[in-house]
């Protein structure tokens, strides 16, 4: 489906300016669509033989609509537009004319200029029309609800025609706001209210106004049922801005435990002020939830920086006791383990600083093989190298994907450059003093670890530069703890794929291909 941008772009010569405006009218127009008890269509011409084009549609949801198909993207001309072909050669609404029939709905037609206002302030020329479609089907005597509603709905269409409705939106707002139904409250020029919906009523008691509001002045009555002073001003200098023909950001209101979120509109058809428009909704239970996931928040942080902190303390309760080993075997087994119980805390430590179970896995990845080189047991300066990003992570893959990095890349150093009696050892190397690989015009010894996301997959490589796999070797059969953990979360936790193989250019490439997207198994665990 074209959107409102592509449909104007492609068949009419408007401005991005023309454009914008448009956009403002199609965002804040269910207002006038509910105030109508109609449908709204937007239609711009298309040539200058009268024919329009239908680039955006709302229903009312205060009443049936006139149209169950939907008309944006349809191209109508001759006698059917008679009325639209009025309001924009004479830039004046159009409410002339007999009921038309649309099957067996019958529909009252009005039109209504669409003026983009010039920066000087004066009305600009006609941009659109607003075709305003009401079905008949329905037709009663009119409640004083919907005699008030149609009453704001007129003064809001030639606010359209004057050019100076929707008002223009304020920086971070988004379009979230009270509607129609949840209770609206109209006022006179000097701030009085003259009608108050149910609704509205309702929303006002809640905040401590048991009496009827029709006679009160809204501006005086929010100072004094805030709570917060400041709160309280503030929402009366909205109201009072709203009177003065401004358009103010909404405004919360907090009394007796409950929340209203209010936004005034001023009323100045024909650029006459003569009072305000104010929308209302009790938003108690919203801000009710929305504190009750901050502090589920908070509790959560905690809890992963304490688990951080017992961490820590498992580490350097195994660091102490691998001091006093004398064994090498198991004194390497304990700092082994030391190395592991820190990459993990390394996640929770940056849970802790996050407000979601997601963590920015770059930093992490970096201070992984950072760690990696200076506690190897080498020789040999080894240089750590990402290319690519990992991105944000869920946690349930963070934790395991980084055990799994610190292994790889442990085993990249160690065992891509062991140390020169490891070599000789071996039978690998020769007994002369190793020869600096700079003064061979060898590559610099190097690990690089790439990270690339492709259809809802992880693919991760740690590739070194160094002496590459042994003759023979058997990856599923290697009895080395590292790898045995490396292939138990790889295929376990994170139901991936591993396969260490012969880099291109020597040494050794360990690739990993992880599934990101994850859903419930029957048993309520996640899985790919």
């Amino acid at each position: 489906m074209s959107t409102l941008r592509d449909l104007a772009e492609e068949h009419t010569h408007l401005s991005r300016a023309d454009v914008d405006h448009l956009h403002r009218i199609a965002g804040d127009w269910q207002l006038l669509s509910d105030l109508s008890f109609a449908d709204l269509l937007l239609w711009v011409p298309v040539d200058d033989e009268g024919s329009f084009l239908c680039v955006a549609q709302v229903r009312p949801t205060t009443a049936p609509t006139a149209y169950q198909d939907d008309q944006v993207g349809r191209i109508v001309g001759g006698p059917e537009v008679a009325h639209l072909e009025v309001a924009y050669r004479q830039g004046r609404i159009w409410r002339e004319g007999d009921p038309v029939w649309y099957g067996d709905v019958p529909a009252r037609h009005e039109a209504i200029p669409v003026r983009l206002r010039a920066t000087d302030g004066e009305s600009g020329e006609v941009i659109a029309v607003v075709g305003r479609d009401t079905n008949l089907s329905t037709a009663r005597t009119p409640s004083q609800l919907e005699l008030n509603y149609l009453t704001t709905a007129d003064d809001l269409a030639q606010m359209t025609a004057d050019g100076t409705f929707p008002p223009p939106r304020h920086p971070g707002e988004t379009t979230s706001a009270p509607r129609v139904g949840d209770g609206l409250v109209r006022l006179d020029a000097g701030g009085k209210v003259t009608y108050a919906s149910p609704n509205a009523q309702s929303a006002y008691r809640r905040l401590g106004h048991a009496s009827l509001l029709v006679g009160e002045d809204l501006a005086v009555l929010h100072r004094r049922l805030a709570g917060d002073p400041l709160e309280g001003t503030d929402a009366a200098n909205g109201i009072l801005a709203a009177l003065r023909g401004e358009a103010p950001p909404r405004r919360e209101i907090d009394a007796r435990g409950a929340t209203m979120l209010t936004r005034a509109l001023p009323l100045m058809p024909a650029g006459v002020p003569i009072g305000a428009l104010v929308l209302v909704r009790d938003i108690t239970e919203v801000r009710r939830r929305d504190r009750a996931l901050i502090t589920k928040d908070a509790t959560i942080r905690e809890i992963h920086h304490r688990v951080k902190n017992n961490l820590q303390t498992v580490a350097a309760l195994l660091r102490l006791q691998a001091r006093r080993v004398a064994m090498p075997e198991a004194r390497v087994a304990l700092e082994e383990s030391v190395r592991r119980v820190a990459s993990i805390a390394l996640v929770h430590e940056t849970l802790s600083m996050s407000s979601d179970e997601v963590v920015e896995f770059d930093g992490i990845v970096d201070r992984v093989a950072s760690a990696a080189t200076e506690v190897a047991a080498t020789e040999v300066t080894v240089g750590m190298r990402r290319r690519g990003t990992f991105g944000v992570l869920p946690a349930e893959i963070a934790t395991s994907l980084v055990m799994v990095l610190n292994e790889l890349l442990l085993n990249a150093v160690e065992h891509g450059f062991p140390p020169a009696a490891e070599d000789l050892a071996s039978g690998t190397a020769p007994a002369a003093a190793p020869v600096p690989a700079d003064d061979l015009g060898l590559a610099a010894p190097e690990v690089v670890v790439s990270a690339h996301r492709f259809r809802k997959m992880l693919h991760v490589t740690v590739a070194d530069n160094g002496r590459g796999l042994p003759a023979g070797f058997d990856a599923a059969g290697d009895g080395k703890l590292g790898l045995q953990i490396v292939r138990a979360l790889v295929t376990g936790e994170l139901r991936g794929s591993l396969e260490l193989r012969p880099g291109a250019d020597g040494g050794t490439e360990a690739f990993l291909a992880v599934p990101l997207a994850r859903t419930a198994t029957p048993d309520g665990r996640s899985a790919a």
